[in-house]
């Protein structure tokens, strides 16, 4: 079991084993239909790209960037030279799988476009909620790739940038995330109640 706990690698590749025994299981007592398992599959794959996502937005706003000020000088350059870039490696990237797969479960589910155009097509409230939640993840996905990390890559001096450059990117940065995080707590209301109270 420590051979498998103690490598990040290997405990991922044996939680979607267990997860493969988990769908045999179901196939097994429910049978299989194609079409339900895969819509099935690609939610399962949008919740569990958008907990990574979110969990490390939130890591950045309720943990990272309120402690940085705590931490001592010379201890920094190992949040912004180590552990940022690769939580903002895992972020960006779980942004995108979370786009992706949410898109293709709308089309699988056949309400992409009502859900874009906010029920206003087809007056389904349903539509109305879960396009409301689309749109503000979309714009939470934007703001990821197309403000936040370019602004983090000068503050972290991944990319070149003079000493007041760094500062003003690193406060947008920091005011988009909390944009995010502000936009996340409705996007998530949205989603979970177009699955649960429609």
């Amino acid at each position: 079991m420590a051979g498998i706990l103690t490598s990040l690698r290997n405990t991922v590749i044996s939680g979607f084993v267990l997860a493969v025994i988990l769908a045999l299981i179901y196939a097994g007592m429910q049978g299989y239909d194609g079409y339900s398992f895969g819509a099935f599959v690609f939610r399962w794959l949008h919740v569990i790209s958008g907990v990574m996502w979110i969990g490390l937005l939130w890591y950045f706003n309720f943990v990272q960037i309120p402690n940085m000020p705590n931490i001592p000088d010379e201890q920094k350059p190992a949040i912004g030279k180590v552990i940022a870039p690769a939580a903002l490696w895992w972020f960006r990237w779980g942004a995108m799988a979370t786009i992706v797969t949410g898109i293709i479960l709308a089309g699988f589910n056949g309400y992409l476009v009502e859900a874009y155009l906010l029920g206003l097509t087809d007056g389904v409230p349903k539509h109305t909620m879960i396009g409301i939640g689309m749109w503000l993840g979309t714009i939470m996905f934007i703001n990821v790739w197309f403000v936040i990390w370019p602004n983090q890559k000068r503050a972290l001096g991944i990319v070149e940038a003079d000493a007041d450059t760094k500062a003003k990117s690193a406060r947008t940065a920091m005011l988009f995330s909390r944009t995010n995080t502000l936009l996340s707590v409705p996007m998530l209301f949205a989603m979970v109640s177009a699955q649960n109270l429609f």
